[in-house]
């Protein structure tokens, strides 16, 4: 992955399309910080306001600003039909 972007993945338990996104970071080695909407509320919430809906998993890309801040760049909303522009990202 780019040097300034980071990536939150929001994902739930029981979702299949999660497992596969965050198999496939395991494998490539890709370091994400990992928020599970099933296990807190206030993730959700902050989901929704991110993407504008409760539909994971999704990707959220950052650049890193000035004074370490982060700074919105792109959501992506499910893996399997983004796996191309995701990779990109990460590559």
């Amino acid at each position: 992955m780019s040097k300034d972007l980071t990536l939150e993945l929001y994902t739930r338990p029981t979702c299949s399309d999660c497992q596969a996104a965050k198999d496939y970071l395991a494998e490539h080695d890709i370091d994400y910080v990992h928020k599970n909407v099933g296990e807190d509320e206030a993730l959700e919430k902050e989901l929704i306001e991110i993407a504008g809906s409760r539909i994971v998993p999704s990707f959220v890309f950052y650049k890193k600003g000035l004074l370490g801040k982060k700074k919105f760049e792109k959501n992506l909303i499910g893996f399997e039909n983004n796996r191309v522009e995701i990779e990109e990202l990460l590559s």
